[in-house]
């Protein structure tokens, strides 16, 4: 029976420690200027602004006609795809894996790294998570229910080594990410054949989340966890189709490496999902085997972009560090505007630039005094978007 009186709801207790996602007010404010014809230029998530490749998108239109394409698809991902998997990692990073035990498809990386951090973590269980950090890595373990150790990004792997050593208690796994976002920090192989043997010795499993190993720059190429001897008797490695193919909203993710771990995350995934949709997976296939020189002419447009937007903030006295990888400019808080913080810049640059950067403390407090811009605009919007913030910059400061 209905009555006057108002059910109450209320969210599970774990809703409480989740803050707010670091995309969600700032992206509703762009949604709401632009629907009263203000240009934002966005800088705010990393969605890539150009499309999946015309045979990727004429091949799941094809599969679609197919009605048998339409059922329940293989949970694990179909076998033509892993094998598609186990060959690109042969071919890129000259390392074997099995594609039966060794790989699972995943909904994109996001679902696959909460997943796994349910497989893996509980109340009782540590981990760590280097700070800035990417919020699933960080959150997906908070709502696992365990504790969450923050210790700095770094490149130098005896100094990540001397900062888990000093721990008060050894945690049960590690999470890492390189190229790393949002600073766009990068590794050299040799940071890996430290991280890895120092993980087995201590049987901390390592987690790599691997989204942007193919947008590097300036001649750098991102190693793979995999390449390091004996890495699949302790690490996973994730990596994503969303950059690298522009196929963000195919939803289309891996995890590889160790046996046990892809077990244990096929066995949970399979209480919340059924595996994507058999044409993607399809579609999937054909991009992984094409010539892998069309991702390295993607990336060059990224690191074209990356340069326009340096040099065009270098124009406003706004002097950006220059990495080597991931789609994002790290950018320190001009020194006049350093007080207001992150947030509340972020607002400033909307306000007076009608330009959307994220907040460093979206990406936990050592991102204070940052802001993340994303490469997805093209040149001629990067060009635009330095010349609002050039003079947004130069009448803030003349005025006083």
């Amino acid at each position: 029976m209905i009555t006057d009186k108002k059910p109450v709801i209320t969210p599970a207790k774990r809703m409480e420690e989740l803050p707010e996602y670091v995309f969600g007010r700032l992206n509703a404010e762009k949604q709401r200027r632009r629907s009263e014809g203000v240009d934002i230029i966005d800088f705010g998530m990393g969605n890539p602004d150009m499309p999946a490749s015309r045979d990727a998108v004429e091949k799941i239109t094809e599969v679609l006609e197919d009605d048998k394409s339409h059922r329940y698809s293989r949970a694990a991902g179909i076998p033509h795809l892993l094998r598609a998997v186990a060959d690109h990692y042969r071919n890129i990073y000259d390392t074997e894996l099995d594609p039966e035990t060794e790989i699972i498809s995943t909904i994109g990386s996001k679902e696959g790294l909460s997943h796994l951090s349910l497989a893996l973590l509980g109340s009782g269980d540590a981990c760590v998570v280097p700070e800035p950090y990417f919020p699933v890595h960080m959150w997906s373990a908070v709502i696992a229910g365990a504790k969450v150790i923050n210790v700095p990004v770094t490149d130098d792997a005896d100094e990540l080594i001397g900062q888990l050593e000093a721990l008060e208690e050894r945690p049960k796994a590690l999470y890492l990410n390189y190229p790393h976002n949002p600073t766009g920090t990068t590794v050299d192989l040799s940071f890996f054949e430290k991280i890895v043997p120092w993980c087995y010795r201590e049987s901390v499993i390592l987690i790599h989340d691997f989204a942007y190993k193919d947008i590097t720059f300036d001649g750098y190429v991102a190693p793979s966890v995999m390449q390091v001897p004996g890495a699949r008797d302790i690490a996973v490695e994730f990596f994503t189709m969303s950059k690298s193919y522009n196929m963000a909203g195919w939803r289309v993710g891996f995890c590889v490496g160790n046996p046990e771990i892809i077990a244990m995350l096929s066995r949970i995934k399979a209480f919340f999902d059924y595996g994507m949709f058999t044409p993607i997976q399809v579609a999937a296939i054909v991009s992984l085997r094409k010539d892998h020189s069309e991702v390295r002419a993607l990336a060059k447009k990224y690191e074209s972009r990356r340069d326009a937007l340096i040099e065009g903030l270098s124009r406003a006295d706004w002097h950006v560090p220059v990495t080597r990888g991931a789609m994002f400019v790290w950018a320190p808080i001009p020194e006049p505007f350093r007080d207001m913080g992150s947030y509340r810049f972020a607002e400033w640059l909307l306000d007076n630039a009608e330009v959307l950067v994220t907040p460093g403390t979206g990406f936990g407090e050592a991102g204070e005094g940052y802001v993340r811009m994303s490469l997805v605009e093209n040149t001629h919007r990067i060009r635009q978007a330095t010349r609002q913030i050039h003079r947004a910059i130069r009448e803030s400061i003349s005025s006083g």
